[in-house]
């Protein structure tokens, strides 16, 4: 009997010691400390203003101020062209001329009837100072009493009516006039010449062809001043100033750098944009470049 309840005593003790082996390998809950958050950036309401570059650069096309298509003013044929491209030519030069046989000849026409009207209308002057004349003989006469007043009259009326003629004799000749200078005006659109000094850069047209009014003939373009016109932000408005100087470079010319000044600064702002207007010329020699090229302007002073 001890026997027994010391081996159900062992056995209880074995199975208590089993017990307690399981419960701590369960785990164990802890209050413990939260771990920290990183805080969030703080965004600034109104962040600061940005500040203009110390420099910029811009590229843009050379131009220069007189560069036109030249039109035909009138319906014609081109009779004859005088200077081809690439020449050169002087402001008023003869570029090209349109057939103007039959301006011609209505400008003579007109011309005669001019001077048909000039004849008549000193015929009516000349008849009116012996109407004038008749007039005084006609009032001595009425002093001394040897006329009659219906005389008188009618002698005064005369002359009246004659200075009437000579008014509408004088305005017809004046419509002849005026008639004849749109003709000399017509004949002069006949005549294709340079508007300034320059180059002729292109030829549209070919002697012989008919052209109609508004027609390209030539495309003529000046050499200098060489300009370069381009757009800067808005921020950069109030950072350049007119007469400031630039430089100015060119990709198809590398090996030469231009001295140029700010000749124009746009007063306004563009909303649309934001950008205003600025335009530059090129002092000096202009070297290698030529209106049309590529070139680049370096702004250093924008602070």
């Amino acid at each position: 009997m001890r026997r027994m309840m010391a081996g159900i005593a062992l056995g209880a003790a074995l199975l208590a010691a089993g017990c307690g082996e399981t419960r701590s390998s369960a785990p164990t809950v802890t209050n413990a400390a939260p771990a920290p958050v990183t805080p969030a950036p703080v965004v600034q309401a109104h962040p600061p203003a940005e500040s203009v570059e110390s420099g910029i650069t811009v590229t843009g096309p050379i131009i220069v101020e007189h560069q036109v298509d030249m039109t035909a003013q009138r319906d014609g044929i081109v009779q004859k062209i005088l200077f081809d491209a690439p020449a050169r030519v002087k402001s008023g030069a003869l570029l090209a001329k349109l057939d103007d046989r039959q301006i011609t000849a209505n400008l003579e026409a007109a011309r005669a009837k001019c001077r048909s009207i000039e004849a008549d209308l000193k015929n009516w002057q000349a008849e009116a100072e012996v109407l004038k004349a008749d007039y005084a003989r006609q009032q001595r006469l009425w002093d001394l009493g040897l006329t009659s007043q219906e005389q008188l009259e009618h002698a005064k009326y005369k002359a009246e009516s004659d200075q009437w003629d000579i008014k509408r004799v004088t305005e017809t000749l004046n419509t002849a006039r005026e008639e004849q200078h749109a003709l000399e005006l017509e004949l002069e659109k006949t005549k294709v010449t340079a508007p300034f000094d320059g180059l002729i850069a292109r030829r549209y047209v070919r002697e012989g062809q008919s052209v109609a009014k508004g027609d390209r003939l030539f495309w003529v373009t000046a050499e200098a001043p060489l300009l370069m016109r381009f757009t800067l932000p808005e921020k950069a408005f109030g950072h350049v100033r007119q007469g400031q100087g630039v430089e100015v470079t060119s990709a198809d010319v590398p090996g030469e750098k231009h001295g140029a000044r700010i000749k124009e600064i746009s007063p306004v702002v563009d909303p649309a944009s934001g950008t205003f207007e600025v335009l530059v010329e090129l002092m000096g020699a202009r070297g290698s470049l030529r209106p049309g090229m590529t070139a680049s302007v370096r702004l250093e002073t924008l602070h």
